[in-house]
């Protein structure tokens, strides 16, 4: 009796193992919808989000124009990100899949247009919808 007793919970057990080495396996098939990349030219990676992520996520973009006075760029206050220090960056458009965050310098903010004395070209693409997403693939977030 004792024999099929272990008999049975090797059997058991011969079942169940196999089950859980195929469960760590499709864990380390997944992969992420978007990943730090390096970005040629730059000492600073980008964010690669794939096309269903953006997608999903909501991403949207808006083009830098030209500010009133000389020199001067606007974007939208929604493009302007603000750190724990009080620094201020946007998240430029590379490609239609790849992000970087570039430092700006805000003049003033009125309304929904922030005045920007230094930043990204007059026709870049930033983010103005879903940069906290973008934000947090960058500190790690969920991993």
């Amino acid at each position: 009796m004792r024999a099929r007793m272990i008999a049975l919970i090797l059997a058991a057990a011969a079942m169940v193992l196999p089950a859980c080495a195929d469960v760590s396996k499709a864990k380390e098939e997944t992969h992420e919808p978007a990943e730090m990349v390096a970005v040629e030219g730059s000492d600073q990676e980008g964010i690669a989000v794939e096309a269903e992520a953006i997608e999903r996520l909501g991403i949207e973009t808006a083009s830098v124009e030209a500010g009133v006075k000389a020199g001067r760029t606007t974007v939208p206050a929604a493009a302007v990100c603000y750190g724990l220090e009080g620094e201020t960056w946007t998240y430029t458009e590379l490609d239609e899949h790849t992000c970087l965050r570039v430092p700006i310098t805000v003049e003033d903010i009125d309304g929904d247009t922030a005045s920007l004395l230094d930043g990204p070209e007059v026709g870049t693409q930033v983010v103005v919808v879903g940069a906290a997403e973008l934000f947090g693939v960058e500190e790690g977030v969920g991993h």
